[in-house]
Formats: C-alpha cells, sequence, structure tokens
C-alpha cells in the first residue's frame, strides 16, 4: 500500500504539470486561429488595444524581457559568484553561519516591495547619474531584479564550491599556489558544473519575475535596445490582460495564453539548459 500512496502523491506535481500545459496548448490554438503564426513570431509591434488593426507581433515582449535580464545577469553573476567564493573559501565558519542566512533573506523579500523599491528609490537614484532616465525603464527593475537572483547564484554556487574535496585545495596549497590562486584555478573550475546550473537558474527565475518589471518597468512594449524607457516584459503584459483589461474569450484574452506558452518555452529550454551543463561538468570525487 506505501509505495501505491507514494506513487499517487507523487504523481500530483506530475498531473498538474501536464493540466498546464495542456491548458496554455490548447488556449494557445484558439488564439493562433485568429492571429497568424509567423505574424506573432515574427512581428515587430505590439498593439493589442488598437482602435483599428490589432498587431500581436511578441517581439517587444521578448525585447523587454531579455533586456531586464540582461540587466540581472550583469548585476548578480560577478557579485554572487564573488560571493561565494568569499563563503566557501575565506569566510571563517562563524561567519559564514551569519552570513548567509542574511543573504538569503534577500530571496524572502515579496517581489512586489522589490517593485515599489525600483520605482521609488532605486530609478530616482539613477536620475541623478543619467537625467534623461524615465521613471518607467528597464535599467531599474534589472538592477533590482539581479539583486532579487543574487542569493541564487551565491548560494547554490558556495554549496556547489564547499563540496569540492579540501585535499584538492591542500595539495594545490602545497605546490606553491596562493589562496586566490586555489579559489580561482581549482576550486571555481572544480565547481563549474553547479556553478553553471546555478545561474542558468537564476535566469530562468529573472525570465519569468512579474511584479518587479509590472510596477517599475512601464508597459510601453518596444524592440530596441534602449534601456533608459519604458518597456513591457512578457510578464507584465499578462498582469495587465489578467487585470481586467480584456473582456473573456476575445483575441486579447486568448494572447495572454500565447504569451505564456512563449514564456513556458523560454524557461523550459533554461531548465533544459542547466541539465546539460550540470551533467556536462560534473566532477565526480
Amino acid at each position: 500500500m506505501i509505495p501505491i500512496i507514494l506513487l499517487l502523491i507523487a504523481s500530483v506535481s506530475v498531473l498538474t504539470t501536464f493540466g498546464i500545459v495542456g491548458t496554455l496548448i490548447v488556449e494557445t490554438v484558439i488564439f493562433f486561429k485568429e492571429v497568424k503564426v509567423t505574424e506573432f513570431i515574427f512581428g515587430t509591434e505590439w498593439f493589442p488595444f488598437a482602435n483599428t488593426e490589432q498587431l500581436f507581433g511578441i517581439l517587444p515582449l521578448i525585447a523587454g524581457t531579455l533586456k531586464v535580464t540582461a540587466i540581472a545577469v550583469v548585476v548578480a553573476v560577478p557579485f554572487g559568484i564573488a560571493s561565494a567564493i568569499f563563503l566557501s573559501e575565506y569566510a571563517s565558519d562563524k561567519s559564514r553561519r551569519i552570513i548567509k542566512p542574511i543573504l538569503e533573506v534577500l530571496a524572502g523579500v515579496p517581489t512586489i516591495v522589490y517593485g515599489f523599491f525600483a520605482l521609488t528609490f532605486v530609478t530616482p537614484l539613477l536620475q541623478q547619474f543619467i537625467p534623461d532616465l524615465k521613471i518607467f525603464n528597464a535599467l531599474s527593475p534589472g538592477i533590482v531584479v539581479g539583486v532579487m537572483i543574487l542569493p541564487m547564484i551565491a548560494s547554490l554556487s558556495e554549496d556547489a564550491m564547499s563540496s569540492v574535496p579540501n585535499s584538492i585545495r591542500e595539495g594545490a596549497l602545497a605546490m606553491g599556489s596562493t589562496k586566490l590562486e586555489v579559489a580561482l584555478k581549482v576550486v571555481l573550475p572544480a565547481a563549474l558544473s553547479g556553478i553553471m546550473a546555478s545561474i542558468v537558474l537564476a535566469v530562468s527565475r529573472a525570465i519569468g519575475e512579474t511584479m518587479i518589471v509590472s510596477l517599475a518597468g512601464g508597459s510601453t512594449p518596444k524592440f530596441d535596445f534602449n534601456v533608459t524607457e519604458s518597456i513591457q516584459t512578457m510578464t507584465a503584459y499578462i498582469v495587465q490582460v489578467s487585470s481586467g483589461d480584456a473582456g473573456y474569450g476575445t483575441t486579447i484574452y486568448y494572447s495572454i495564453y500565447a504569451v505564456g506558452f512563449t514564456l513556458f518555452l523560454f524557461t523550459l529550454l533554461m531548465n533544459y539548459l542547466a541539465h546539460v551543463i550540470s551533467k556536462k561538468y560534473r566532477e565526480e570525487y
């Protein structure tokens, strides 16, 4: 009886995943009965609420999402890996027990709080250095999303580096390496699998972020590389329509499923990439 019960419990998550994917596919198919697939994939204009001709080219939403994600990666990866190196190689046990939980508290802050922080603090601060920066922009939420995913990279990377056997460190030190050389040239390559997996998972988390970009990014889909003006990401558009801007059964309503399915493909690809990288660079000790 116990294996059967455990199998049923484990099946809940699998069936839930199939249910979500099935719902996305069914509703997306309905959307593509009204809008051409080529127009959706390759279109460079997104104006679903236009009074005349509705345009459903998703590239502006993808561009907004990737701009925020790229800024977040630039912020989170260097600081996250540097934090992991310090915690793993330099910090004492007492310091590690104090610093790591404090760092991980950032992961528990509600994203809507991060959104207001980006809008009311980070953006005015950046405007002192970038006068042309609009109140809604890609730079501010990108930085704050980077701060949000930083604990994930730092914590998972530190776990990967801590799992490297001390005998490898001692061997490198015995051959005359400095502590920094051991960290960068021995421990970091040995833990590369876990570090890369943490980065890819953090990127997938940044792609799916909703409230920060909804509050601080704006709602202006643009297919460009300007980070100082208002943007709209895929998640922000879903929030906009879900809040009641479109009636049930309309083309705009079904568009959120098409956008959601595109977002699902992005996160699925990132998770698969993390699995491949982890498997390829995994070290056995």
